[in-house]
């Protein structure tokens, strides 16, 4: 059964609690997806991009699920907008209740006009990096055949 690699990040209080009770929320709500093998700490950290909104909580779980990619990442919006998240609104990056990103599918490389794997951006972001080396320190990236440990102690090196 495949594995995949979900970032998780919230910065806004909603409906469903405080940004950690909606990321725990989230980590369950996952399991109707899949049954999750792994999940890493909270991490407390700065935007990136937009910087005039709150500081972030993020984390990364390994899911284990029988969905191909695009219907999990179908899943993965409908567990978003369960906990406020509105993609049709707002600022780009801007403020989210909830935000899930499919980063890895197993060694799947795939470009679609709905969803590129590996994520495009994930080598280059340490708030998605440092929960994922904690959960997947030796899942090789299957473009830059490196660590995602590697991968983290290069962004922690050039931040």
């Amino acid at each position: 059964m495949p594995l995949a690699a979900i970032a998780l990040g919230s910065n806004l209080a909603g409906e469903h609690g405080s940004r950690e009770a909606i990321l725990e929320g989230a980590v369950n709500a996952l399991n109707a997806l899949g049954t999750v093998k792994a999940r890493s700490t909270w991490h407390e950290t700065d935007p990136v991009g937009y910087a005039e909104q709150p500081r972030f909580l993020n984390g990364a779980v390994l899911l284990q699920t029988d969905l191909p990619p695009q219907e999990l990442l179908r899943g993965l919006l409908r567990v978003e907008q369960r906990f406020g998240r509105d993609r049709t609104h707002g600022i780009a990056n801007g403020p989210r209740t909830l935000d899930l990103d499919l980063l890895l599918y197993d060694d799947l490389i795939l470009e679609a006009p709905e969803l590129v794997l590996p994520h495009p951006a994930m080598h280059t972001r340490s708030f998605v990096l440092a929960p994922l080396a904690e959960i997947a320190p030796d899942w090789i990236h299957p473009l830059l055949r490196t660590s995602v440990r590697d991968l983290f102690a290069s962004v922690s090196c050039s931040a």
